[in-house]
């Protein structure tokens, strides 16, 4: 691996944009998009500045050469990257189970039984979480949260739909075009009110570090 993937690799797994990177660094965004892409390469005093900040040594942005910690803690890293991609997976797949069980018996325990799945997802997550110490990318926060309001809104919704308009059917997907327009005034509202709270929460918490 080359200085300037190791410098992407670097801002990546701390979940920053070039831009982030270059205001930590004090630079412009077009010379981390530099370096990143081998055109140039940064100077001692800014190897030094991104080595305290990414919490590595300086000879592993200019070698790759790793302490035993590092490589571990590397270790880590990958496997909690690895837990957070598969918690999206297990939540879409809890979602879409649900989708198909409910469409062929129509019976709340196969809702439960998505439930399930999807919480194993969001134990990986955690565990993730635990084993590196870093953020997940805003985008697996973010999908994790939509997959999981999914279920519960279309049945909140679907018990709204029955109770006030007496019509409508209480399932883990929209059913009827009143329960639709619940559902997806509710799910839509929620899912940008969950993306604005994230990205503000991320940026506060960025701030603070600096």
């Amino acid at each position: 691996m080359k200085m300037a993937d190791r410098i992407e690799s670097l801002r990546k797994e701390k979940g920053i944009s070039q831009e982030e990177l270059a205001d930590r660094v004090g630079v412009s965004r077009q010379a981390v998009s530099k370096w990143e892409s081998e055109q140039s390469t940064p100077d001692v005093d800014k190897i030094i500045t991104m080595s305290e900040y990414f919490g590595v040594t300086t000879g592993y942005i200019l070698k790759g050469i790793e302490p035993v910690q590092d490589k571990r803690q590397n270790d880590y890293g990958l496997a909690s990257r690895i837990l957070y991609i598969a918690s999206v997976s297990f939540v879409a797949i809890g979602l879409f189970c649900s989708f198909g069980g409910w469409h062929e018996e129509q019976e709340t325990d196969v809702i439960w039984g998505s439930m399930i799945i999807q919480a194993v997802g969001i134990a990986g997550y955690f565990i993730g979480k635990l084993l590196s110490g870093s953020k997940p990318p805003i985008a697996v926060d973010w999908l994790n949260i939509i997959g999981i309001l999914f279920m519960p809104v279309s049945m909140l919704t679907g018990i709204l739909s029955i109770f006030v308009f007496k019509q409508g059917q209480v399932a883990p997907y929209p059913t009827g075009v009143l329960h639709s327009v619940l559902f997806a005034t509710a799910y839509l509202g929620l899912s940008a009110i969950s993306f604005i709270l994230i990205k503000k929460r991320r940026l506060s918490t960025q701030s603070t570090a600096a």
